[in-house]
């Protein structure tokens, strides 16, 4: 099966930033664009392959909501995740109207990400056969209410330094808790409280970075989510 395509929409710089990381750390997925507001959407929309959508509610321009009927009324049949603090129930369903596919809360870690895009694979990837009564069309859809345990943080923990410090690691090149600090504007010792709560929760690897000096501790994000020792 082709990876599914990806659309992520955010008029937030550092939730973009962080929400396309986590697209792409998780199997069967690819990034095919970007856009921080509505217009710019429809935009990609209109010219680049997209299977699945990540949209915000709240763009400069338009809201999500519009930008998901536009969808439907260009003819575009893919499927849509709204991202959103809305806890508004006629936005819930107006998005269920358009023909949202799921819906998922702000704020939130990486996981609850990871278990809304395997969840929706899963439904993408379903072979039930012919559908030839009910409890066929019920079984293909459960995997889409598949509940979302994002996990308890500690107190001292926030989601949203959480998804900027997890925005930075990358699988393949290691960072110290400096270099962090450095990249999201907090101090070290913060950095590190961070980068820790990620290796604990097997979400982030440790190792040691040798050179003059002391060895220090690096953290790269863990594909596999599981911690390295």
């Amino acid at each position: 099966m082709n990876p599914v395509r990806a659309l992520v929409v955010d008029d937030d710089p550092v939730a973009l930033a962080a929400h396309t990381a986590y697209v792409q750390r998780v199997r069967g997925f690819v990034v095919a664009g970007t856009a921080a507001a509505g217009a710019e959407a429809l935009r990609v929309l209109a010219t680049t392959p997209v299977d699945l959508v990540l949209l915000d509610v709240h763009l400069p321009d338009m809201s999500g909501l519009e930008v998901l009927r536009r969808m439907r009324a260009a003819g575009h049949a893919g499927d849509v995740i709204m991202v959103t603090r809305a806890r508004d129930l006629d936005v819930v369903r107006a998005a269920v109207a358009f023909g949202a596919t799921q819906y998922l809360m702000k704020p939130f870690a990486a996981g609850a990400v990871r278990a809304k895009l395997e969840a929706y694979l899963a439904y993408r990837e379903a072979d039930p056969g012919p559908l030839v009564a009910q409890s066929d069309v019920d079984g293909l859809f459960d995997a889409l209410r598949a509940p979302v345990d994002a996990g308890g943080l500690p107190k001292a923990v926030s989601r949203e330094s959480l998804d900027q410090v997890a925005a930075v690691l990358v699988p393949d090149a290691g960072r110290t808790a400096v270099e962090v600090a450095q990249d999201v504007g907090v101090s070290r010792v913060t950095a590190r409280r961070y980068l820790e709560h990620l290796a604990e929760t097997g979400l982030a690897e440790r190792a040691l970075r040798y050179g003059a000096g002391r060895p220090q501790v690096e953290y790269r994000w863990c594909p596999g989510g599981v911690s390295g020792p």
